[in-house]
């Protein structure tokens, strides 16, 4: 059977490039970085048996509410996801999705909540794989500490959507 081809459209946010990818179930990549070219990238090697990517122009209304998303963590984000991943990441990214907008959870909390308080490393490599910047929030996830930890699109922008999540 012939798969459908990876649309995307990307625009420039106050954290650099967005790329919103879509198959033909809905969102399965949001990528943040600070160049088109390496976004594309990116999504070519998460999806290397899709036929070619396409940009799509008809895909700016979902970028729109992205990006209105991403600069106001309260303003709803209401797009269907086709994600791929095991049945563990799955539950890991379900209770991220849980986390209300500022506030903060550790690896370890997460794990508690799914009732295997010692794969604190696994919620971590389930976070780090996790496709689909701000729709599952890991950037809402922390050392036991409270220091930040990793983030695959950078501390830098973790930390800037740590801080406007504050401040709404």
């Amino acid at each position: 059977m012939l798969t459908s081809p990876i649309r995307y459209i990307s625009g420039t946010s106050s954290l650099g490039v967005l790329m919103l990818a879509f198959s033909a179930e809905g969102v399965c990549a949001l990528l943040l970085g600070d160049d088109l070219i390496t976004l594309e990238r990116d999504l070519a090697r998460r999806f290397p048996g899709q036929p070619t990517r396409q940009r799509d122009e008809g895909l700016m209304p979902a970028l729109e509410q992205t990006l209105r998303h991403l600069e106001d963590p309260n303003t709803a984000l209401d797009l269907p996801l086709d994600l791929t991943a095991s049945v563990f990441q799955r539950r890991v990214w379900e209770v991220l999705r849980q986390i209300p907008v500022g506030e903060t959870a550790s690896y370890r909390d997460i794990a508690q909540r799914l009732g295997q308080p010692s794969a604190f490393r696994a919620v971590a490599n389930a976070c780090g794989a996790n496709p689909v910047a701000v729709v599952v929030p890991c950037h809402r996830v922390l050392r036991q500490d409270g220091s930040l930890g990793g983030y695959r699109w950078g501390l830098e922008r973790k930390r800037q959507l740590l801080d406007r999540e504050v401040q709404r």
